[in-house]
């Protein structure tokens, strides 16, 4: 029994998976706008038609990639800000913001940037709007509701939340393209050392 074969006989549960992991690679390799739905139906192992049983346009298939990536990462972000009772603030920080680096870091992460930065988007006015709701602005909410949290407790200094949210988002996604292409840019160093940079750099800036 051949590859294709196989993915046709999985249980259909598994299909909306396996739609995304081959939309993952046609978008990441061929863009929003030049994906192609047959395209992506053959590298899943499955009929076109089965695709519209889950997703009705290319648009939609996009928006669950979106959501299966950067929005379960943001709900977990969620709820470990609202978990952490105890303990510095700092600490908090540090933990999200390491936890954030290494998801950043990921390959799926990279393909759904990839295509914001290309600015691809700006032809998909919903989707336009979707990410910049759903996705940055949420983002950046839980890195202002940290912010917050330490200028109320004295660890961070008075300072605007929204606006060190914004600067956080700069540095990390910035950092997180350039290490991607880590072949263009030899002196960055390892993860955990571009990590540490920013860490120093960023507390240092907000920081009583």
């Amino acid at each position: 029994m051949d590859t294709s074969e196989r993915s046709r006989r999985r249980c259909p549960e598994e299909r909306p998976g396996q739609i995304l992991d081959a939309a993952f690679v046609e978008f990441g390799q061929r863009g929003l706008a030049g994906a192609r739905l047959d395209d992506i139906a053959r590298r899943a192992g499955v009929g076109k038609g089965t695709i519209y049983l889950y997703f009705e346009t290319k648009e939609a298939l996009f928006r669950e990639m979106v959501r299966v990536t950067l929005g379960v990462a943001i709900e977990d972000a969620e709820r470990m800000t609202s978990a952490h009772v105890s303990g510095s603030i700092e600490s908090l920080f540090r933990e999200y913001a390491t936890k954030w680096w290494g998801f950043i870091r990921e390959e799926r992460f990279a393909v759904v940037q990839r295509l914001v930065l290309a600015g691809e988007l700006r032809d998909f006015p919903e989707l336009m709007e979707f990410f910049a709701q759903d996705i940055v602005t949420r983002g950046r909410r839980v890195v202002a509701n940290i912010i917050a949290r330490g200028i109320a407790s004295g660890e961070f200094r008075a300072t605007d939340p929204e606006i060190a949210a914004r600067m956080y988002s700069a540095l990390w996604f910035a950092h997180a393209n350039w290490a991607a292409n880590s072949h263009f840019h030899p002196h960055l160093g390892s993860d955990a050392q571009v990590l540490e940079e920013m860490l120093d750099f960023y507390l240092r800036a907000i920081k009583q």
